[in-house]
């Protein structure tokens, strides 16, 4: 019998580019399912792929590429991007992905002067497994509110992994999720009662209102799926 090893090699192919076609699609149509359960939730896109409306500050540090929000050292790398709104209680969830000794941060009840650490509150973001970070503080490592509650860790995706994660704050008490493991769970004003963690003085633990910014620190580090459920409202 004849057989046509041509035709059965590209009928072989094109159903194993459906199969690919049909599960991409299937986990497109999730995290569209997803997306819309959030949006009926009360939550709202800070950030589309498409624009930095919602955004002020460094526009040309951070930029879109591939329909995510990017920082590049080679445009800086450095300086801060603030949400246009300000915000008191709410959850915040977005994705971020590492380069090898990325350090970025999520600023919160921030004004838009001042290093956001002390005159609000930083939740830091790092790669926790770079060599140059073994020496620092508990309080520095990813997901820490900076000076103020140390995060637990082991918890985040190797690098160049997509990470997922939520921050909810309710007056003083604040919890990160980070893919799926609560890190930090805790009453900030509590917390440094005694002193903070890093013996400095932070008047942003007074603020309850303010932007929520990603606080760069000259490091390349990718970002999407930004958005925000007003907790206030």
């Amino acid at each position: 019998m004849e057989i046509n090893y041509h035709r059965n090699f590209k009928n072989k192919t094109f159903i194993i580019w459906i199969g690919f076609y049909l599960v991409s699609m299937m986990a497109i149509g999730q995290k569209a399912s997803a997306s819309r359960v959030e949006m009926e939730d009360g939550f709202t896109y800070l950030f589309n792929g498409q624009d930095l409306d919602q955004w002020r500050g460094n526009k040309t540090a951070y930029f879109i590429e591939n329909n995510n929000l990017v920082v590049r050292p080679e445009k800086g790398g450095s300086g801060n991007l603030y949400t246009k709104n300000e915000y008191s209680d709410f959850i915040f969830r977005f994705e971020f992905k590492l380069t090898p000794g990325a350090n970025n941060g999520l600023g919160i009840h921030t004004p838009l002067k001042g290093d956001a650490a002390y005159v609000g509150k930083e939740i830091q973001i790092l790669d926790n497994t770079a060599d140059k970070y073994k020496n620092l503080k508990q309080y520095q490592f990813h997901g820490s509110v900076y000076g103020i509650i140390p995060a637990k860790r082991g918890f985040l995706k190797p690098i160049g992994e997509w990470n997922y994660e939520e921050v909810y704050v309710k007056g003083d008490h604040i919890r990160v999720t980070l893919n799926g493991t609560v890190i930090v769970d805790g009453n900030m004003k509590e917390a440094s009662k005694n002193g903070t963690l890093d013996h400095k003085k932070h008047p942003g633990l007074e603020r309850n209102k303010g932007h929520i910014a990603f606080l760069g620190h000259g490091d390349e580090l990718d970002f999407r799926n930004i958005r925000i459920k007003d907790l206030s409202k």
